[in-house]
């Protein structure tokens, strides 16, 4: 039975450095139907990166201008750098019944709880703070500076897992995606998702 439904936008947010680029990743190998949201950034490009692939890299005055248009779902700023998701092509693929995933900050899933109350929000985090600071340090990108700052910052967004929907531990990366994966199939079977084109399709 094929019940039509509006895709799902999927949020996965946490504190940096907790691994929510290497589990997106892990968690695509085993699903064909979820697409990746984007993001913008003002933050220059890390050894690897791809624009257009990993995020749209654009000027500060250019993100501000999109920012008066309202041309974001979420925006955020951190260490001096500007992070957004583009509106027009999440509503784009939602209404198309194709699902997304948003990785982003916890600043931002808050913006997205607000303007999309329907959003599912998980919240990765990693099995101890120690852990996340050797994460941290490993990624060998940043100065001992930064990463002090973003451990603070982490401390700040731990509580905050509270306004989320799903609690997902980090502990192995593909253990981690299969859990999100069952949280994406399980919200697709919920009542208030399915419910009325169930009945249309019974009364046909």
């Amino acid at each position: 039975m094929n019940i039509k439904q509006k895709g799902l936008l999927i949020v996965l947010s946490g504190p940096s450095g907790v691994g929510k680029g290497t589990v997106r990743k892990e968690l695509f190998k085993h699903v064909d139907n979820l697409k990746y949201s984007i993001s913008m950034t003002t933050r220059p490009m890390r050894p690897g990166e791809e624009n257009g692939k990993d995020y749209y890299f654009v000027t500060k005055d250019e993100f501000i201008k999109r920012i008066e248009k309202g041309k974001f779902l979420e925006h955020a700023q951190f260490v001096g750098n500007f992070y957004g998701t583009p509106l027009d092509k999440i509503e784009d693929c939602i209404n198309n019944g194709d699902d997304m995933l948003l990785e982003i900050e916890v600043n931002g899933a808050t913006q997205v709880r607000h303007k999309l109350p329907e959003a599912v929000l998980i919240f990765l985090v990693p099995p101890s703070k120690k852990d996340l600071y050797e994460r941290l340090k490993s990624r060998g990108t940043e100065d001992e500076e930064v990463i002090q700052a973003r451990i603070q910052k982490a401390d700040s967004e731990f509580p905050e897992a509270r306004f989320y929907d799903y609690i997902v531990v980090n502990d192995k990366v593909e253990d981690a995606a299969k859990r999100i994966l069952e949280i994406i199939n399980a919200e697709h079977s919920k009542r208030i998702r399915v419910y009325d084109e169930y009945l249309k399709i019974l009364n046909k």
